[in-house]
């Protein structure tokens, strides 16, 4: 101890500091600690007796000194660190991290002590310090504030040093032992260390986890499950595409499990761990390093008996840190759990991955109206239809909804949807900060930056497909797919689906695509795109024998267009012709053919000599049924004959001659004619299947001014027609006009095998409007029977179903069965039992349609058509 100086009275300014980490820096100096000890005691005492404070006690590394002012106190405090930092120590690592605390309080020594509680305050203080750090109570603060304002005089050294001192308020702690709470502050200064981890006070938190900005929306039966696994397993790594929402998710669940660990719950990011993931997680436990010491073993041995729960966000940033932290966390600290986020696996033993699915619609759509509101300064703005709308757009991304809903200040839901076929564009603002979530680009970059030149190119390859592909798909994409395929998904940027089938989202075949045409590859890989589709039309068309069957042409529908799309601005032209004649009928049945019309107008423009009459003739006729009006339609129609004369093709001529002269709109007898003369001339070109529709055509027209047995003779002669045509062998629409015929002869029995022949093949093949007006027949069938209620249920739900498929040749007797419904009913019962059956969907009218039961075979009903009636 040093000389003896007067102890101060009244109001006195106590100081304690000590070495952190002296037990340990003394076992790894050895002796050479001595000379150490010695250093650091000169250094504080030479700064003691510049600044007038009287040493109390000194006891090993600590210090116990009383000063009669506050600013010198703080003074000292000062420039003790800085000749500390400054002093030549023998070793880098030996460098001791003195902390010091300071409490100022009213005091009278007795002899040479002080018995006050200001003397435990004090220590308390210093004792919540980390090394380097400076702490003091509000009292010190408060009266180094009225100090320094007030006009006294200072030594120069000490107004030098208090010129550039600043008061960091730390906020309240309990100190142990006292029962308030005691308002801390730092020092801060020029040459002092600014960043340490929280005091260390007795009620030291029980968790980092941060306050949230905002509502937490939805996920309640992911975080049940998410909390489940963790409650039973030890590893559990929440994985997803980046902005899935798992960060936000893993804390909100970290936040409910918090009983479940009384030693505390703490989270870092490794993309933000600047200092290494150890080093991080110690300061948020608040532990600062040792010397000489690794800081995983400072952390292994503070953690090892709690029982706790670390949060790893952002695992994908250093994947080979994260599984080194976290397989010696687990290893050493036995009552330990881990929650790990990332873009792929840790893949290490004993770990279970949880991928996050997309938001739930309910979810998006709620999470979109709150960011929407918020985002439109509280106000309602679009309604929940557009919104709705809208959300199902973003594929449950809580990324693309949060920045959907900024965009919302600028275009309403409804414009915004539309321009989602383009989400880059549509959503990332050019303007955006360089964070990974800033958008969708910066999202969409992080992932690619850490994929394999392998993965990356099987990526853009994919990128061109539409939908969903199979793993026979992938590899055709290229050699040693599947070990490609395997990193896309571990790293979340393909979806495995049922199937299984591998998927794209909208937002990474956006992003795939960019870099595809940056690389230069998109005119190679588009052509072997379109190549892949038309091999795949040629198997369907071969397993189906020719059949045009809508269900069988739905999973490859979106690729044969994109495909059709390619070839309309550069690819085959013939491989476009041909697609587009497979997609006419899905056009007809399900919309499209606007852009049916205009890709075919593209491709006339690029036609040259390897384009055959054949070729054109089958798109012209394609291009004729997509018509927008009959000048359109007639026009092509004569093109089609024209280009079929030249073929030299009889069936595709006939085709185009039924096509051309055959109109149901017009006068009935000049149709009837026609139809005939079609006929008749496929006979003599020894092309009868292609006079079919012709056939139909003049079997509808026979029906309609009641030549019924004539029309049943025809319709009996073109079953084997139909038969032998693919195009129509699917509708049954043989079937279908043998039914009208034995509903207007009042032959049920007839009439019911015949509807329910069409309505099966019609809806197993895909033709949804056709089958509807099986539907609205089997309703007169019901009529017929006696079953009113039942037929105008039936009746609403076709004319639901049909919508815009109409089919008008027979509108007016749909109409007038119904209307004799609506007088039988009465209006009141009608209208109900219509929008009964309007609202049932239409599955539900189907299946009560085959219900209705067959009619007696007693009831005197007389087969008119029994060599036709077979299935």
């Amino acid at each position: 101890m040093s000389g003896w100086s007067e102890l101060p009275s009244g109001l006195v300014t106590f100081m304690f500091t000590d070495i952190e980490g002296s037990t340990r820096l003394a076992r790894m100096l050895g002796e050479a600690y001595r000379g150490v000890l010695g250093a650091h005691r000169s250094v504080l005492r030479a700064v003691l007796a510049d600044f007038g404070g009287v040493e109390l006690l000194t006891e090993g590394d600590s210090f116990f000194i009383a000063f009669a002012n506050a600013d010198a106190a703080v003074a000292a405090c000062v420039e003790a660190q800085r000749r500390l930092s400054a002093h030549d120590w023998p070793r880098r690592d030996a460098v001791p991290r003195v902390r010091m605390g300071l409490h100022t309080g009213r005091a009278t020594p007795v002899g040479r002590e002080y018995a006050s509680a200001e003397v435990h305050r004090a220590a308390r203080v210093s004792a919540a310090a980390h090394g380097g750090q400076i702490l003091c109570s509000e009292a010190t603060a408060l009266a180094v504030t009225a100090a320094y304002t007030a006009p006294v005089h200072r030594p120069s050294g000490q107004a030098q040093t208090l010129a550039d001192v600043d008061l960091l308020d730390l906020g309240a702690f309990r100190l142990r032992g006292f029962d308030d709470d005691e308002r801390i502050f730092q020092v801060l200064a020029p040459g002092l260390e600014r960043e340490f981890p929280r005091p260390r006070t007795a009620e030291a938190p029980r968790h980092n986890l941060p306050a949230p900005s905002s509502r937490f929306v939805g996920r309640t039966a992911e975080s049940a499950e998410l909390a489940e696994l963790i409650s039973h397993n030890r590893l559990v790594t929440v994985v997803g595409p980046g902005g899935a929402g798992k960060t936000r998710l893993t804390l909100a669940v970290a936040e409910q499990l918090l009983p479940a660990y009384p030693g505390g719950i703490w989270t870092i990011d490794a993309a933000t761990a600047a200092d290494g993931l150890p080093a991080t997680l110690a300061a948020a436990l608040g532990l600062r390093p040792e010397p000489g010491r690794p800081m995983i073993d400072t952390l292994v041995e503070q953690c090892a008996e709690r029982r706790m729960l670390v949060v790893l966000q952002t695992c994908d940033a250093a994947p080979a840190l994260t599984a080194t932290l976290v397989h010696r966390l687990l290893s050493r600290c036995r009552r330990l759990d881990v929650v790990a986020t990332g873009r792929a696996p840790l893949g290490m033993p004993g770990e279970t991955v949880w991928r996050i699915p997309p938001l739930a619609p309910a979810d998006a759509f709620a999470l979109l109206r709150e960011r929407a509101s918020a985002a439109q300064g509280g106000r309602a703005g679009d309604g929940d239809q557009q919104l709705a709308c809208l959300a199902a757009r973003l594929e449950g991304s809580p990324l693309a909804i949060e920045l959907a809903a900024s965009r919302l200040r600028l275009l309403p839901a409804e414009q915004l949807a539309r321009r989602l076929d383009d989400p880059l564009g549509a959503l990332d603002n050019d303007a955006a900060g360089d964070g990974r979530h800033a958008s969708l680009t910066n999202n969409l970059a992080w992932s690619y930056r850490t994929l394999g030149s392998r993965a990356a190119d099987l990526l853009r390859r994919l990128a061109v497909f539409a939908g969903p592909v199979d793993l026979a798909t992938v590899e055709w994409c290229g050699a040693e797919a599947l070990g490609a395929l395997s990193e896309l998904a571990d790293k979340s940027v393909v979806e495995v689906v049922p199937g299984p089938r591998y998927r794209l989202s909208d937002q990474v075949r956006a992003y795939a695509l960019r870099k595809l045409s940056a690389a230069g590859d998109e005119q190679a890989v588009r052509d072997r795109h379109l190549t892949w589709a038309m091999q795949v039309l040629e198997k369907v068309a071969a397993d189906t024998d020719g059949t045009v069957s809508l269900t069988e042409l739905s999973p490859f529908v979106a690729e044969w267009q994109t495909a059709l799309r390619w070839a309309a601005t550069s690819g085959a032209v013939g491989d476009g012709l041909r697609l587009a004649g497979a997609l006419d009928p899905w056009w007809r049945e399900h919309g499209g053919a606007g852009e049916g019309r205009d890709l075919l107008g593209r491709l006339y423009q690029r036609v040259g000599d390897e384009t055959g009459p054949r070729e054109l003739a089958g798109a012209y006729l394609v291009h004729a049924g997509l018509a927008e009006d009959r000048v359109e339609r007639e026009l092509f129609l004569a093109r089609a004959e024209e280009q079929a004369r030249r073929s030299g093709d009889p069936a595709l001529l006939i085709r185009s001659l039924a096509a051309q002269r055959v109109h149901l709109d017009g006068d009935a007898e000049v149709a009837e004619r026609a139809c005939r003369h079609v006929i008749a001339e496929a006979d003599r070109l020894g092309a009868p299947s292609a006079a079919l529709p012709a056939v139909l055509a003049l079997a509808e027209l026979l029906w309609r001014r009641d030549a019924l047995a004539e029309a049943a003779e025809l319709l009996a002669g073109a079953r084997q027609i139909e038969a032998a045509h693919p195009e129509d062998r699917g509708r049954r629409a043989v079937d279908w006009l043998l039914g009208m015929v034995a509903l207007r002869r009042r032959d049920l029995v007839a009439a019911h095998d015949h509807l329910v022949v069409a309505l099966r093949s019609r809806l197993r093949h895909g033709f949804r409007g056709a089958a509807a007006d099986a539907v609205a027949a089997i309703a007169v069938r019901c009529v017929l029977g006696g079953d009113p209620s039942t037929a105008t249920v039936l009746f609403g739900g076709a004319e639901a179903a049909r919508g815009a498929r109409r089919t008008e040749s027979f509108g007016a007797f749909w109409s007038a069965q119904q209307a004799e419904l609506r007088a039988a009913l009465g209006d009141a019962a009608f209208d109900a039992a219509y929008a009964d059956g309007a609202g049932q969907g239409f599955d539900r009218i189907v299946a009560l349609a085959l219900a209705v039961e067959h009619p007696d075979m007693e009831d005197g009903a007389v087969r008119f058509a029994n060599a036709v009636t077979g299935s």
